[in-house]
């Protein structure tokens, strides 16, 4: 079994605690500036050391977290998860908002039927050109 790194890559390690699903998405979350560390932007590049804290975006979710330890690799789910330890501030805040998530869903999730079938569309058009055909409003008499 090999040891593991003193310093390595930011985008590597993202992607070796499993934050996101490819390297290259990682690369591209750091481009955009959504990854910090130790408070300041970082590049994909940066040399991420344990002890250095990285404040991420997935998708909605932000997240803080200290980085306990690096991999060579990417593991299962919980041996990444074993690589940082997230801060009692972000855990606190995830749950915030996943409480203002389900108090306050999204308006369209309520929505039952969804759009109209070819046969409803049909249906509407043939009531709308009858509609018009009675209450013509030309003055051709």
């Amino acid at each position: 079994m090999t040891t593991p790194p003193d310093a390595m890559r930011l985008d590597k390690w993202l992607w070796c605690a499993r934050f996101y699903k490819t390297r290259s998405l990682a690369v591209e979350e750091t481009g955009k500036g959504r990854v910090t560390v130790n408070g300041q932007t970082a590049k994909a590049a940066r040399e991420l050391r344990a002890g250095d804290t990285v404040a991420l975006r997935q998708g909605a979710v932000a997240r803080t977290v200290v980085v306990r330890a690096l991999s060579n690799f990417r593991g299962p789910a919980p041996v990444a998860q074993q690589l940082y330890e997230e801060t009692p501030e972000s855990l606190a805040a995830r749950a915030q908002a996943a409480e203002a998530r389900r108090l306050a869903p999204e308006p369209a999730a309520a929505l039952r039927e969804g759009r109209p079938t070819k046969r409803d569309r049909r249906s509407m058009d043939h009531l709308r050109h009858d509609w018009d055909d009675r209450w013509s409003a030309s003055i051709d008499d």
